[in-house]
C-alpha cells in the first residue's frame, strides 16, 4: 500500500527578547552552583510582562508563513496551538495566532493542553489530518508555546514558593512547525511510535502565576516513560535498534543533565554499554540537540522540538540519518516516534539563524528580573484590564535592545491586544 510522504515541511524556534545567566541566579538564591554544569543550562528565557505564549507563538511562526506563496498560505487548514499557558478558560489561543498571522478563514483552529507533550499531540493530530487525505494538498500549522509566569509579592525576601525548585530550569520558548506532504525537515516515520501514559502528580500548575512538584518523582516519571515509550515501539519497529537504527535522538529537555541521565539508562538497558562508550554516543548523538536549550531553559511543549532544530543545525546529515524522537509531559504520557532528516531541512534550519537571535537577547540583572517577577502579576490569567508601553518599560529595565516582534499592548475588558514592535 503506498503511503504518501508526511511530516515537518518547516520548523522554527523563538527564544524571546530577554534572558538570564543561571549560575549568576543559583549564586543569588543561596543554591550550590556546583550543580549549574549538571543542570547543562548557561541562561534561560525571562517571558517579560509584554511577552506571553500568543506573542512567542506569532514570532515563531511568522518567518514560516511569511516564506509561503499566498496560495499556500491559504491551504493552511488547521492551526492547532498547543500550551501549558493559556490566557483563557474558553478562549482559544489559537483565535490570536490565526489573526496575526494572517490565515485563510477557512481554517480549524483549537488549543491543546497536556503539559509538556502538548506539542507532540499537537504534530500528530496534524500529521493524521494530512494523512487521513480529507482534503489533498492541504498544511497544517502547530505551535507549541509557553512561558513560565512566575509572580513574586512585594514583601518577599526569598524565593519560598513552590516553583522555587524549578526555577533555575523553567524558561519559555516556542516551536512552529508547518506539516504537510513535502516533509523537507522531517519525514515522519509511517506508523513508527510507542506511546505511554498514566497518572502521576511529578509537576502541576495549580495556580496562575506558579508551579508546583516533586523533583524525584519528576525525573523517575521520566525515566520509566523514555524505557517504556520506547519498549511500545519496538513492538510495532521490531527491527529497531536504540543505538544503530537512529542517528541522532532529540528528547523532551527540562534540563540537559535529565536527558544525560536517560540517554545513560537507555544505552545501559537497550544496549548493554557503560562508561566511555555511553558518554562517546552522547556526545555524538544527543548533544547535538541540547545546544538551544542551553540557552532557553525548559521550553515546555516546544521543548523536544526545539532538540530536534539544533540536532537539524549542529548534526551531520550528508545522508539522510533516522531521529529517535522522546516526547514527555508531566502528568504524565509519553511517546517515543522516529522520521529521517537530509541536508534540505538542515539548509532551512541554518537559514533561519536561532542560534544567533538566542545569543542576541537582552541580559538582565538580577535587579531587572526581580522586578519583572514582581510585575508579572499585572498580566496574569484573568486580568480585565491593563495598559502597557512595552518600550518605555525595556528601557527602564536597562535593556539595550528593545523588543521585537509582537508585543502585548494592553488587555482591554481581558481582550488582549497586540502590535508589531517598530
Amino acid at each position: 500500500m503506498h503511503t504518501v510522504p508526511v511530516g515537518i515541511e518547516a520548523l522554527n524556534i523563538f527564544g524571546g527578547s530577554a534572558c538570564i545567566d543561571v549560575p549568576e541566579l543559583m549564586e543569588h538564591r543561596g543554591l550550590d552552583t556546583l550543580r549549574s554544569a549538571e543542570l547543562m543550562v548557561h541562561r534561560k528565557t525571562v517571558a517579560l510582562p509584554f511577552e506571553d505564549p500568543v506573542t512567542f507563538g506569532v514570532n515563531a511562526a511568522k518567518p514560516l508563513v511569511e516564506a509561503l506563496s499566498d496560495a499556500e498560505r491559504d491551504r493552511i487548514e488547521m492551526l492547532v496551538v498547543c500550551t501549558e499557558s493559556g490566557v483563557d478558560f474558553g478562549k482559544s489561543l489559537s483565535s490570536y495566532l490565526h489573526h496575526h498571522l494572517g490565515l485563510n478563514r477557512n481554517c480549524r483552529l483549537f488549543e491543546i493542553k497536556n503539559a509538556c507533550y502538548a506539542g507532540t499531540a499537537g504534530l500528530q493530530t496534524a500529521v493524521d489530518f494530512i494523512r487521513s487525505g480529507t482534503s489533498p494538498g492541504a498544511k497544517a500549522l502547530v505551535v507549541a508555546t509557553d512561558v513560565s509566569r512566575y509572580a513574586m509579592p512585594e514583601d518577599a525576601d526569598s524565593v519560598t514558593m513552590d516553583w522555587a525548585f524549578m526555577e533555575p530550569t523553567s524558561g519559555a520558548g516556542a516551536a512552529a512547525l508547518l506539516v504537510g506532504d513535502d516533509p523537507r525537515v522531517l519525514h515522519l516515520d509511517h506508523g513508527a511510535y510507542g506511546s505511554y501514559g498514566y497518572e502521576v502528580m511529578d509537576t502541576c500548575r495549580p495556580s496562575t502565576t506558579g508551579e508546583a512538584g516533586d523533583a524525584d518523582l519528576g525525573l523517575m516519571s521520566y525515566l520509566d516513560c523514555c524505557e517504556q515509550t520506547f519498549r511500545a515501539y519496538l513492538r510495532r519497529v521490531p527491527e529497531a535498534d536504540y543505538r544503530d537504527t537512529f542517528g541522532y535522538l532529540a528528547f523532551h529537555t527540562p534540563f540537559g543533565g535529565m536527558v544525560k541521565g536517560a540517554h545513560r539508562t537507555m544505552m545501559r538497558k537497550f544496549a548493554g554499554t557503560r562508561g566511555a562508550e555511553t558518554e562517546a554516543d552522547f556526545l555524538e548523538r544527543v548533544v547535538p540537540g541540547l545546544r538551544y536549550a542551553r540557552h532557553t531553559g525548559n521550553m515546555m511543549g516546544a521543548s523536544v522540538f526545539a532538540s530536534l532544530a539544533a540536532t537539524l543545525v549542529h548534526g551531520s546529515f550528508e545522508e539522510p540519518r533516522r531521529i529517535g524522537c522522546f516526547s514527555y509531559g508531566s502528568g504524565c504520557c509519553a511517546e517515543f516516534y522516529s522520521g529521517v532528516a537530509t541536508a534540505r531541512g538542515q539548509e532551512q534550519l541554518r537559514g533561519l539563524g536561532t542560534e544567533q537571535a538566542l545569543l542576541e537577547r537582552n541580559l538582565l540583572s538580577m535587579e531587572a528580573y526581580e522586578q519583572v517577577l514582581r510585575d508579572s502579576a499585572s498580566v496574569a490569567f484573568g486580568t480585565r484590564n491593563v495598559a502597557l508601553d512595552p518600550e518605555r518599560y525595556a528601557k527602564e529595565l536597562g535593556t539595550e535592545r528593545g523588543t521585537r516582534g509582537l508585543v502585548l499592548e494592553r488587555i482591554s475588558e481581558y481582550h488582549r491586544e497586540y502590535r508589531w514592535a517598530a
